[in-house]
């Protein structure tokens, strides 16, 4: 009996669809220990034709350097839809076509909005639309997000709340088609004792008692966060700080000459796949409101500072939202303001303590189980009693 193959989909534009997509192949594993699945992870937009390569990268490019550009992208691609035109359809037909030849799946996971469709007008021209069920999971949590994630063909939506949920259904999905799931967290992503945190600052040569700050410039390393470091180097604080500067080695050198400058400890670092050691170092967390990043340091109890100095993405506006209402967040208006927020956090321990205790009651525990049973729910029962898992990323 073959294997069953679970084919993910996802794309490097910014940091979250990549994390869910590794974050999911690994819970399989977990969840599913003594089981066989292939699971395959694709690079969907960069992958299929070097138009939709370029496109990705112009996406990440305005998260680097125009931030503030990325609204008028969400408007015109809301408008345009892209994902439904014939044009870019047949510029990704031979790529898909060629990976189903060589590998077809049983079963397809989304986490991307813009390649679903093209995935769904392929299965139903092949007739293979009720043979290989799709399952989305929507990485963006809150109301708000980008029209693509609707598809009514896809089989099963997995969302993270009520909000994403009704989103979908106004955009014209089946509710019986949507369940809550929680989001796409790793596994790895956990709340850290005092005594764990101790050995992870002191694992990055920090001192291991002191009020540590992570400086989250995201995957791509870029957007406001460098302006907002530079403000908190000149502060006069009793802390110590770590900065990510992600794929980005220009502001990796230039945080490594304004580290210099501070009046406290900073650590800078590059890239780095262990994001939630770094989150499980800090007492608070200054970052854009990625969803994925957002819930990743909710689920390490981590209270946010978020950049907010250029209105939040459409797509995130309800998470920001969501972290002030709840109380586990802080938004940042303004630049300038860094030093004296964290210095009203350090001065008022209640009101730090309270937004740790808000993130707990955020999360859905047990989210990646929970996706994990309504994925292997989806695949034909003659595939599911095989041994071992095998993942490969192209």
């Amino acid at each position: 009996m073959k294997t069953p193959r679970i084919l993910i989909v996802s794309s490097d534009t910014g940091g979250g669809h990549r994390s869910a997509a590794k974050a999911i192949a690994d819970a399989l594993e977990r969840f599913w220990a003594g089981k066989s699945f292939a699971v395959r992870i694709i690079r969907g937009l960069e992958e299929a034709h070097q138009i939709t390569e370029k496109l990705a990268r112009l996406y990440n490019w305005l998260l680097r350097n125009k931030q503030h550009w990325v609204r008028y992208l969400y408007w015109l691609v809301n408008k345009i839809r892209p994902e439904t035109r014939d044009f870019f359809y047949k510029l990704c037909f031979n790529y898909i076509k060629e990976l189903f030849d060589k590998w077809c799946p049983h079963l397809i996971i989304n986490v991307h909005p813009h390649t679903q469709h093209f995935l769904v007008r392929f299965l139903k021209e092949f007739n293979l639309l009720d043979k290989i069920p799709i399952v989305t999971i929507v990485t963006d949590p809150c109301y708000g997000f980008w029209r693509a994630w609707a598809c009514e063909e896809v089989s099963l939506y997995l969302v993270a709340s009520e909000d994403a949920r009704q989103q979908l259904i106004d955009y014209g999905i089946d509710p019986e088609k949507i369940k809550i799931v929680g989001m796409p967290i790793h596994p790895k992503f956990r709340e850290a004792n005092e005594q764990e945190a101790k050995e992870v600052r002191k694992a990055f040569g920090l001192d291991p008692n002191k009020f540590t700050v992570f400086v989250n410039a995201g995957w791509i390393g870029g957007g406001n966060i460098p302006k907002i470091f530079r403000e908190l180097v000149r502060g006069e604080l009793n802390i110590q700080a770590i900065f990510l500067a992600g794929k980005n080695d220009k502001l990796k050198q230039e945080a490594e000459q304004l580290a210099k400058q501070a009046k406290f400890p900073v650590k800078v670092i590059g890239y780095s796949d262990e994001i939630e050691k770094l989150m499980q170092a800090a007492d608070l967390m200054i970052s854009k409101l990625g969803g994925l990043t957002t819930f990743e340091a909710l689920t390490c109890r981590l209270p946010i500072i978020a950049d907010a100095t250029t209105p939040p993405m459409p797509q995130e506006a309800g998470t920001a939202r969501l972290i002030v209402q709840k109380g586990t967040g802080i938004l940042l208006q303004k630049a300038s303001d860094i030093v004296p927020t964290i210095k009203s956090l350090l001065e008022d321990s209640k009101k730090h303590m309270s937004m740790k205790l808000a993130a707990e009651k955020i999360a859905i525990q047990n989210s990646m189980q929970k996706i994990v049973e309504e994925i292997i729910s989806l695949l034909p029962e003659s595939k599911k009693d095989q041994i071992n898992v095998k993942v490969t990323t192209s």
